[in-house]
């Protein structure tokens, strides 16, 4: 078995263990593989912490630290106290073992009560994979940071720490009607045996981190260009080092799929790269757009699940999106709320061009041309 299948491997227990899941898994995945933090958003109760923790329980060889961090929290609880022997001789060596600074895989839930008093080495740590206290300055085995919060930050200065992740995902509830699956699969989680799940050495993921750095991205590299280009024309911001930065997603996707090189479908994962939940959708009908373009990838050139899933929209859900549109358009919205309208919109027409059936596509169209109509009227 290949490392790739390994990871894979781990991927698929992590998917059977948790139901309606896959997005989340497969995303901590392509950072587990990059080397790129993760972002989750959502209420308690969406598996978050769960997903992470059993994740780490599949690393072999690496320490792992999770913490919940409130507005008390000091830097000693996530770097260690210093070293008091040390310090009777006149240095400040901080005692790490067991802490942040040595795990493997992080994971800081509520993320955003982080304080001034810790926020700087929490920005180093995870900007750079360095720790730094006084003279004492060391790199961080860490092959991944993992973020959660309920809420998204409301203030500059936490506003840069959601920057330090590059990947953001909107973690909901599991669909009602999978509820009965849900139970099934959490009970047998509960009475598992941990020593029947898979496992992938902490050195054997360095590995493939570095493999994926010689991922060719050159066939995809002309429209990468042109979306970036989109996305900061939509009002999206991506900086040129971000940009950089997202390559490395692009070519994890490739990696995990077994190729060398990325193709069109592999953009996927910049749907993920949100600032506001706002931009989720507008994210999706861009991206899409682009990656649906990839109807038939070359013999042997498998996509990535996630991209392949965005080829089979629903037409109830697309014609549930119409209706609340055009109810929401009747409100009285300010400017900028018409804008982010018409791009949700722009987006849902994207999606339309996929429906199958002929006739709930004429239907939903239909709808659609109305609701444009309504919007030309009252501009």
């Amino acid at each position: 078995m290949t490392p790739i299948d390994t990871l894979n491997q781990v991927v698929t227990y992590l998917k059977r263990s948790f139901v309606g899941k896959d997005e989340l898994i497969d995303l901590l995945a392509i950072g587990l593989l990059a080397r790129e933090n993760a972002f989750l958003f959502g209420p308690p109760g969406t598996a978050k912490s769960a997903i992470v923790q059993r994740l780490a329980t599949c690393i072999d060889g690496g320490r792992n630290f999770d913490y919940l961090l409130t507005r008390f929290t000091e830097p000693n609880e996530l770097f260690g106290p210093f070293d008091i022997r040390k310090l009777k001789e006149g240095e400040l060596v901080t005692n790490t073992d067991g802490m942040l600074p040595e795990a493997a895989l992080v994971f800081l839930d509520e993320i955003f009560n982080a304080n001034s008093a810790i926020l700087n080495s929490l920005l180093l740590a995870l900007n750079e994979k360095v720790f730094r206290r006084g003279k004492e300055t060391r790199a961080l085995p860490a092959l991944m940071f993992v973020g959660a919060s309920n809420a998204l930050p409301d203030d500059d200065a936490l506003a840069a720490l959601l920057d330090r992740f590059l990947i953001r995902v909107k973690c909901d509830y599991v669909d009602p009607d999978r509820l009965d699956e849900v139970l099934v699969v959490g009970w047998q989680l509960e009475n598992a045996d941990p020593t029947t799940r898979p496992t992938i050495a902490a050195d054997t993921v360095r590995q493939l981190q570095a493999k994926s750095r010689t991922v060719d991205l050159a066939p995809i590299r002309k429209a990468y260009v042109d979306l970036v280009h989109t996305l900061r024309n939509t009002g999206i911001n991506v900086s040129d080092r971000r940009a950089v930065k997202l390559q490395s997603l692009i070519a994890a996707s490739a990696l995990l799929c077994g190729r060398s090189e990325a193709i069109l479908s592999d953009l996927w994962v910049l749907k993920y790269i949100w600032d506001t939940e706002e931009q989720i959708e507008i994210l999706a009908g861009l991206v899409d757009a682009v990656i649906e373009q990839d109807i038939a990838p070359e013999q042997g050139q498998v996509a990535h699940p996630q991209a392949i899933g965005t080829k089979q929209p629903n037409a109830e859900d697309l014609m549930a999106e119409v209706i609340l549109l055009r109810d929401r358009w009747t409100t009285g919205l300010t400017l900028p709320e018409q804008s982010v309208l018409k791009d949700k919109l722009r987006y849902v027409q994207t999606r339309v061009n996929w429906v199958q059936h002929i006739g709930h596509k004429q239907h939903i169209q239909t709808e659609l041309d109305g609701l444009w109509q309504q919007i030309i009227q009252t501009m």
